[in-house]
């Protein structure tokens, strides 16, 4: 079964909050990682942002457009899959894996700011509880950190 964590974004935006995440599950963790975003246009608007968001971080990665999907550290998709043998994966966007058992931790990162995510989150967390895997829910604090809100 694998670790899920519900991310509630309501002071900081995915392009925000998903590098500092993937630097710490890259570079600090040494653990690879794929992300699936809504559509193939929000898939290479994160590309290009994951390139520019620090002009003193190197986090490589990439997408269908680059290639190499084996040699990419993080992986950016709009489809449910894994090739490069990723041990996390970041769910945005309302997008979903039939495939979570296949890694170690899943990210949920839902736009609090947006009724239907939040309401779509409820019930992914509903389906996964009754799966049961270990879940918790995570709300973005004042000063941009997480709490810890919720276990399941």
């Amino acid at each position: 079964m694998a670790e899920i964590r519900f991310y509630h974004l309501t002071r900081k935006s995915l392009e925000e909050v998903l590098p500092v995440m993937l630097e710490r599950t890259v570079v600090r963790d040494g653990r690879r990682a794929v992300v699936v975003a809504g559509s193939p246009e929000r898939v290479e608007d994160l590309n290009a942002h994951l390139w520019t968001y620090d002009d003193r971080v190197f986090l490589p990665h990439g997408s269908k457009a680059d290639g190499f999907p084996a040699r990419q550290p993080v992986w950016l998709t709009d489809t449910d899959e894994n090739p490069n043998a990723a041990q996390v994966l970041f769910l945005a966007d309302g997008a979903a894996s039939d495939n979570v058992d296949g890694f170690d931790l899943v990210c949920e990162l839902f736009d609090g700011r947006n009724d239907e995510a939040v309401a779509a989150a409820r019930v992914r967390w509903k389906a996964y509880k009754g799966s049961g895997h270990a879940l918790t829910y995570w709300q973005q604090t004042e000063r941009g950190g997480w709490e810890q809100k919720a276990e399941g």
